[in-house]
């Protein structure tokens, strides 16, 4: 033998070591099975079958391809687990939310200011333009906003919608005639915070006199079966301050007094029998940033000073003034002027004065037998 000879048609195209035209063409495991025909082995094709291929049944082939979906619906599962474990992340921060803070009761102080001789009576002109009333403003003019400056937890426009929200609940509950004569109060309640909306209602339809349950803590209400306006131009002169109590938390406080002319509801009317009837109306709101972008507002006291009325008078429910020609009754202790734009110098009427709350706080009554449920003048 000489040697190994070349084949009978010479040398091999791709001789060892060449390259192969298919080697890029490999068909892995998943291509053969996806594949929808399959070919006869050699013995099947001697045998009666002519066909040299045969088509595999759909539900052979979707056993086979089932290895692609399972994939699939792997992948889909991994994706659904990873958005939870990423929104019960989200809901365990690590950083403390801040806890909801409920409002607290109204308290409510109503003081009767008595007359110390005849109530005088006038038009309503001739009486507006006598001191002190000559330079109050009229309605909604006379509430003004302080000068706005940003505080460390509050911007400005923050601290000007609660003003906002201050001088909307004046307006509807102390201007608003349906509200004066008590035929709604919607106006005002939609204002308040939720937490208080019972006690407010419940001030209205049941008041008292134990410091949260008197209706003109919350507003300025009259007997329309004994008074009327005689002027619907009510003169209004007052302040507003702000400040900032804790962090999140924004205190507004309002000192306005409100002049009503008035006269009898029964007519006939003469131009001369209209008579002057003063409210002075300290107010103390609360805010936290739900409330300045609900637009409502938490009142945490209310001290009112109303007269001329009878020491006697209930006006708890709704305020019972004396009318031009009338005087306080005898019971009750010294008068005091009800038109004074300071706190009263005399003695209040008496129990009128109570606070919910057993502890003293500042401006409130002393408490115990020595208190004798009489009101006091507030420092």
């Amino acid at each position: 033998m000489t040697g190994r000879s070349e084949p009978p048609d010479g040398a091999p195209e791709n001789p060892a070591g060449g390259e192969d035209e298919y080697r890029s063409l490999v068909f892995d495991e998943s291509f053969v099975q996806a594949a929808r025909m399959q070919e006869y082995s050699a013995q099947e094709r001697m045998g009666e079958h002519a066909r040299a291929v045969r088509a595999l049944p759909d539900a052979q082939v979707s056993v086979r391809s089932g290895g692609g979906s399972r994939a699939a619906i792997a992948l889909v599962v991994l994706i659904a687990l990873a958005f939870a474990v990423a929104v019960y992340i989200g809901f365990r921060s690590p950083y403390p939310q801040p806890a909801t803070r409920r409002a607290e009761p109204l308290r409510t102080t109503v003081v009767p200011l008595a007359p110390r001789g005849v109530v005088p009576g006038g038009s309503p002109e001739q009486l507006y333009r006598a001191d002190p009333v000559a330079g109050f403003r009229t309605g909604a003019a006379g509430i003004n906003y302080p000068a706005v400056a940003r505080t460390q937890n509050f911007s400005d426009s923050q601290i000007t919608a609660a003003l906002a929200t201050v001088k909307d609940y004046l307006v509807e509950s102390s201007l608003n005639p349906d509200v004066l004569t008590g035929s709604v109060h919607r106006p005002v309640e939609h204002l308040l915070d939720p937490d208080q909306r019972p006690q407010f209602e419940r001030s209205l339809s049941d008041p008292a006199d134990d410091g949260s349950q008197a209706a003109t803590g919350w507003l300025v209400r009259f007997d329309p079966e004994q008074v009327e306006l005689a002027d619907p131009q009510i003169r209004v002169q007052g302040t507003l301050r702000y400040e900032e109590e804790a962090p999140g938390v924004l205190d507004v406080l309002s000192d306005h007094t409100f002049t009503y002319a008035l006269r009898p509801a029964d007519g006939p009317h003469r131009d001369d029998d209209a008579s002057l009837f003063t409210v002075r109306r300290e107010l103390h709101f609360r805010f936290d940033r739900e409330d300045l972008r609900l637009h409502r507002l938490e009142m945490r006291t209310a001290h009112v000073q109303a007269g001329p009325q009878s020491c006697s008078a209930d006006a708890t429910g709704m305020l019972r003034p004396l009318l031009a020609g009338e005087r306080a009754d005898a019971r009750g202790p010294a008068a005091t002027d009800p038109y004074a734009t300071g706190r009263p110098t005399a003695a209040l009427c008496g129990a009128m004065e109570a606070v919910s709350s057993p502890t003293t706080s500042p401006g409130s009554p002393p408490q115990g037998p020595e208190a004798d449920r009489t009101s006091r003048p507030r420092p």
